[in-house]
């Protein structure tokens, strides 16, 4: 899935039905852990950001503004990390969109989670 596809996606979202949805445990703007009892069973799997010709992405992360990692407003550039590491999902009822990846440490594996906000989604870098 390239950048425009993913604000395309992200931009179907209906408000008023995000706001009772039984995904909104996964609507977060940041990056936060989700375990797999949290992870709602309307959503579900539409793609991926992984670049398919590479065995080992960059862990190297955009911010040219001055954001973080946990940042809200940190943009969304599908080719630095962690965004080259996710898949996309979505939601059949309320059409939000998520990306989904999972960080190895060295005892622990942690699944994240970010919903797409369509105005944060970086259309080259």
């Amino acid at each position: 899935m390239d950048p425009m596809q993913l604000h395309e996606l992200a931009s179907k979202r209906l408000d008023t039905e995000a706001l009772a949805c039984g995904c909104k445990a996964l609507q977060t703007p940041s990056w936060e852990s989700i375990t797999d009892d949290r992870w709602q069973a309307e959503v579900e799997r539409v793609g991926s950001l992984r670049p398919p010709d590479v065995d080992e992405p960059t862990f190297e992360e955009f911010h040219p503004n001055g954001t973080r990692y946990g940042s809200p407003d940190a943009p969304i550039a599908i080719a630095w990390y962690p965004f080259n590491r996710c898949d996309v999902y979505s939601c059949r009822k309320c059409r939000s969109v998520f990306m989904r990846y999972t960080e190895y440490g060295g005892y622990y594996v942690d699944h994240r989670v970010r919903m797409v906000d369509p105005a944060f989604v970086v259309q080259d870098t």
